[in-house]
């Protein structure tokens, strides 16, 4: 499949830059795949769309604030993206501006007594480096990094007054589990009062846990789709989710994916054995003429042209039936991308 097959043209205005006033009050554009049919909602109409029996499928990683800000001794600026931690004092991270050599001591922007040293660089940006003090990393970026929000989202380079409404707001209501450095953005739309008037509807829910990389952002550069090298992400499936999962199918109850990241662990597992307790990692792929296994329905944000995201909704709607609702959907004003609106695929 070529590549360019996913292009669209997105006006600027179109790109949502701060999350609507209230979760589920965003725009929810409901496809029947049966029927083509197409109908304008709100997200809190949910409840009343979906069927009772339903299980959802949500994705718990918690966002870490992996973005920080660093000077060099000649005051100049670099940006840099927390990636992991191998050890106390020692992370991989991406950075963007720091020359050529290694050894290089760099300050924080928000506290000079933290410091940072280039031990080694990778490829693509990353660097392995050593902290000072070598306090946890989840201590040092609560109190020095901002949100790792997408670059299309306009912040300034440190902290301005837009950081915690982006600590609140780009993180789900049920996020549990630390280490995803981009949010399971499908899933920012849901409140508490959604989530019982969801159950008090008949519709059942569980989690699993897959954190996102920066990597589900990249748009594919290759020709064809083939040609991408999809990027790895860990993924973990508990006992009790694997337990609701097999009574959903054992009883013909429709799963339903709370984003592609929820959708990406699902079918990662084989379809002719019970789901299980499971960590693991997962490059799964997900493009026409796939067929899927487990997920019957999809709740999803508009994605970015030419990215592995809008792939996996074309799998499940069809390419062309993908382009008629990305047209639909801006001829109707429709918030793209992290912040934006969502998609009910049915």
């Amino acid at each position: 499949m070529r590549t360019d097959e996913l292009d669209f043209v997105l006006p600027p205005e179109l790109i949502a830059q701060t999350p609507s006033a209230e979760r589920s009050a965003s725009r929810l554009l409901h496809y029947r795949i049966a029927d083509r049919s197409v109908q304008h909602r709100t997200f809190s109409d949910l409840p009343r769309l979906l069927r009772p029996g339903d299980l959802l499928v949500f994705n718990d990683a918690r966002v870490i604030p992996a973005r920080f800000t660093l000077r060099k001794d000649t005051g100049g600026r670099i940006e840099g993206l927390f990636l992991s931690e191998t050890k106390p004092g020692e992370w991989n991270v991406l950075l963007k501006g720091v020359g050529r050599g290694t050894e290089t001591v760099l300050q924080f922007s928000d506290d000079s007594s933290v410091t940072m040293r280039v031990l080694e660089k990778g490829e693509g940006g990353e660097y392995r480096v050593a902290v000072t003090p070598a306090d946890a990393a989840s201590l040092l970026l609560a109190r020095l990094g901002r949100m790792p929000l997408p670059p299309y989202i306009r912040r300034e380079k440190e902290h301005d007054d837009r950081d915690e409404l982006d600590r609140a707001r780009y993180q789900t209501v049920f996020a549990k589990t630390p280490g995803a450095v981009a949010a399971p953005t499908a899933a920012l739309h849901f409140t508490p009062e959604l989530l019982d008037a969801l159950s008090k509807q008949g519709i059942g829910r569980t989690f699993v846990t897959l954190h996102v990389g920066m990597g589900t952002f990249k748009p594919v550069t290759s020709d064809t789709l083939e040609g991408h090298a999809m990027h790895v992400e860990s993924y973990s499936i508990s006992a009790e989710a694997a337990d609701a999962l097999n009574r959903a199918k054992a009883e013909g109850r429709r799963i339903v994916a709370v984003g592609t990241t929820s959708a990406r662990v699902l079918e990662s597992r084989p379809e002719d054995q019970p789901f299980e307790a499971k960590t693991g990692e997962t490059g799964i792929f997900i493009y026409p003429p796939y067929r899927f296994r487990h997920v019957g329905a999809l709740v999803t944000n508009f994605h970015l042209p030419r990215s592995t995201l809008i792939a996996l909704v074309a799998a499940m709607t069809g390419l062309e039936e993908q382009r008629r609702l990305y047209r639909i959907a801006i001829e109707n004003s429709y918030r793209f991308f992290s912040y934006g609106d969502a998609m009910l695929i049915e």
